[in-house]
């Protein structure tokens, strides 16, 4: 069994990439695909649930709203000195006094001039499973607990962010349209992957907190891209091509340690910040280790890949480099046995 949060096994394809990042990063294991359609739904398991898996941790009543809605909201999940922990390291991430290999740091730059190296400049942390005090996060038992319901017992962590929604301004700057996580992900199957999602301050309307609509994540993976908003588009801030703005949207709000989880084509965005301070969160999308990757060459994922793999070329000077690639390289295992992922 692979050691948790660590990696093993040889993919050539990565080993320039790793070069770049750090010396200590090992290479990953060879991914298992099973060739398949992107455009797919959750697999529906027996019985009256298809989403959850059976134990002792959710109520019937909470199962049959993830059920229902794509989504669970828990309260004070995550503990006050685990967030301020979380923030600290944040900090010194934004003042360069730590950098995790690997890790994108995505700024402001018509900020840095007034502000400098600070939070008031940084607006995202992506890629943290190298930094050991933001990726306390993703084991956290309290966490993990949860995740288990969704994942099964053996627990992939694939993607990680720390988000800090910097105050906006007309131009909606942060302004992420709605979208599927799933768009973004080569493996499968979607009910077998979750995200967990903590806010560290206060969310609402106000801030920028997550808006879902209820119910999408039965919908198949939609068509994704970037939105034809003048000066309002972010790198990788894709959104559905064809928004149904007839559907119903909630606004989370939620109180510091509040944790969302929510399906992978669950249709959800955030706004824009109309306050004067920040809005943070802290997130990790969960997989089942038994997910398989899928090739996604010739479906609505291909642009995706395309976009991922001349990003990775320009920056790492990496050729021959697939989707799939780029996630092994961010998986972590956190729980049980890496069987495929």
């Amino acid at each position: 069994m692979e050691q948790l949060g660590k990696r093993s096994g040889p993919a050539a394809r990565l080993d320039t990439i790793l070069r770049h990042l750090s010396p200590r990063l090992g290479a990953a294991p060879a991914p298992m695909s099973v060739p398949t359609s992107a455009q797919v739904t959750a697999v529906p398991q027996p019985g009256r649930f298809h989403y959850t898996l059976d134990n002792d941790v959710l109520t019937t009543e909470q199962r049959q709203f993830y059920e229902d809605n794509g989504y669970l909201l828990i309260k004070k999940l995550v503990s006050d000195e685990d967030i301020e922990r979380f923030r600290k390291e944040f900090v010194r991430i934004c003042k360069r006094e730590v950098n995790p290999p690997g890790a994108m740091i995505m700024k402001d730059e018509s900020l840095r001039s007034q502000y400098g190296q600070s939070e008031k400049v940084v607006n995202k942390v992506q890629d943290f499973q190298e930094d050991k005090e933001l990726f306390r996060y993703c084991t956290l038992p309290e966490v993990l607990k949860y995740v288990e319901c969704f994942t099964g017992p053996n627990i992939m962590a694939m993607h990680t962010m720390l988000i800090n929604k910097l105050p906006d301004s007309d131009t909606q700057t942060f302004l992420h349209p709605m979208h599927q996580d799933l768009h973004y992900f080569p493996f499968r199957p979607a009910a077998r992957i979750v995200c967990s999602w903590t806010a560290m301050e206060r969310a609402d309307q106000d801030n920028g907190c997550l808006i879902v609509q209820p119910g999408t994540h039965k919908q198949p993976l939609k068509p994704h891209g970037y939105p034809e908003w003048e000066g309002k588009t972010n790198k990788l801030f894709h959104g559905l091509l064809d928004e149904d703005e007839k559907l119903p949207k909630v606004h989370l709000v939620m109180e510091k340690g509040d944790t969302v989880f929510f399906h992978p084509l669950l249709i959800h965005g955030s706004g824009i910040n109309k306050t004067s301070g920040f809005r943070k969160s802290i997130s990790c999308h969960f997989a089942s280790s038994e997910c398989y990757y899928i090739d996604v060459k010739n479906t609505s994922q291909e642009h995706l890949e395309k976009e991922l793999v001349e990003m990775v070329h320009k920056k790492y000077n990496a050729t021959s480099v697939e989707l799939r690639d780029i996630w092994n390289f961010r998986a972590r295992l956190v729980q049980g046995e890496r069987i495929n992922l």
